[in-house]
């Protein structure tokens, strides 16, 4: 999940948030302004609804932050890297760079997050507790009610035995320390996960079709459920192919660079012409990272701005590109993989630019593994990859 707005860092975390997050806003608002507020609370104006109903859907958005930020801090406690997190129309997601270590951290970052739903619901419901006794304004004794009651819900929801919820996560651990296999126990947990999706999926169809109510939101949820324990599954047996893996076996070395002050319209004609490569990292005269542009990018600038677009100025900034090391296990690097360039790390050594990690190693890398070949069976696997125990022919 892509971020759209960058809103800055809360304990060293950066926090995006998607654009579907407004979906989730509207819908609220327009849910709670329109029906839910006038029909338990009847006689106040529509812009009392209207400023409860904001009111609500931006308190419950902090919940969801705070849940999301729970887990990070307990991931970064236990040695895991957090890359981040970004708030979309479901929710939120955590994202880790790296997996936990044992089946004891998978568990506390899991549970921590429903504990801290869990925590807020009852601070909004010890709020309105203290409104009704003192006999305060009764849209906010809904409002808090409502935010109280919706939190314990996410918890226990979350609390469901499948992925990706915070539930798959502690089945996910459970197991592993059972069977003392990880990959295995994720793939059962993403199993559930899928199935559980198409249960959800299942409901909210039954009760469109017969009227039960709106299942809109089940079937969304549901495909959702479906779409990343499905992602999850996948990126588990990816992990299983590549286990041993290091980025210096897949990377290719030596990657064609160019300087970040270079017009598009020169690199199209005297390099990207030429060279069979579609990214390139950017180097200034010292050999400092300028960014990286990849010809996709490229599109972006009209063939007539060309000529005055310097390539810096279209390339991913240096802070977005993903930065790895050669004896950096392979499972580790693909989590961080992001879209800024078109899913490629740089591979850096002793501060040195020295190669470059394509969808296209990854594939190749997954391949071979298919085929049963082992990148520590030959003795010409480093001179391939120009390293040996690490370190640049």
């Amino acid at each position: 999940m892509t971020e759209t707005v960058k809103l800055g860092r809360i304990l060293g975390v950066r926090i995006g948030l998607h654009w579907s997050v407004l979906g989730i806003v509207l819908l609220l608002v327009l849910g709670l302004s329109t029906t839910q507020l006038p029909d338990v609370l009847p006689g106040y104006p529509v812009w009392a609804y209207v400023t409860t109903a904001i009111a609500i859907a931006l308190l419950f958005a902090v919940s969801l932050l705070a849940h999301e930020v729970s887990h990070a801090v307990v991931a970064r406690r236990n040695g895991i890297e957090v890359d981040g997190i970004t708030l979309w129309l479901l929710g939120g997601v955590a994202r880790l760079r790296s997996e936990p270590r044992t089946p004891g951290a998978d568990l506390r970052v899991a549970v921590i997050g429903p504990l801290v739903s869990l925590a807020c619901g009852a601070v909004f419901g010890l709020a309105a507790l203290l409104v009704i006794l003192g006999d305060l304004e009764p849209l906010l004794r809904a409002m808090l009610l409502y935010l109280a009651g919706v939190n314990v819900l996410l918890a226990v929801f979350n609390m469901i035995p499948a992925a990706p919820l915070d539930g798959g996560r502690v089945l996910r651990a459970a197991l592993w320390a059972w069977r003392g296999d990880r990959h295995q126990a994720a793939v059962w947990s993403a199993r559930a996960g899928r199935w559980f999706g198409y249960l959800l999926i299942t409901l909210g169809l039954v009760r469109l079709l017969f009227g039960y109510g709106v299942g809109l939101w089940w079937i969304l949820i549901g495909l959702f459920v479906v779409h990343v324990a499905s992602a999850e599954e996948q990126q588990t047996r990816l992990g299983t192919a590549l286990s041993g893996t290091r980025v210096g076996d897949v990377m290719t070395p030596r990657p064609d660079v160019a300087h970040g002050d270079r017009n598009v319209a020169d690199f199209l004609r005297d390099i990207a012409l030429v060279r069979r490569h579609s990214a390139f990292p950017l180097l200034d005269d010292a050999g400092r990272l300028q960014g990286m542009v990849t010809l996709n990018r490229l599109r972006a600038v009209p063939p007539e701005d060309r000529e005055r677009t310097p390539l810096r100025a279209a390339a991913c900034p240096p802070a977005e590109i993903v930065l790895a090391e050669p004896e950096e296990p392979l499972t580790n690097l693909l989590p961080r993989l992001g879209s800024c360039a078109d899913g490629r790390a740089l591979v850096y050594d002793a501060g040195a630019l020295v190669g470059i990690v394509t969808p296209t190693d990854i594939s190749r890398a997954v391949a071979l593994s298919g085929l049963g070949v082992s990148w520590h069976e030959g003795a010409d696997v480093s001179s391939q990859t120009g390293f040996r125990q690490g370190r640049p022919r």
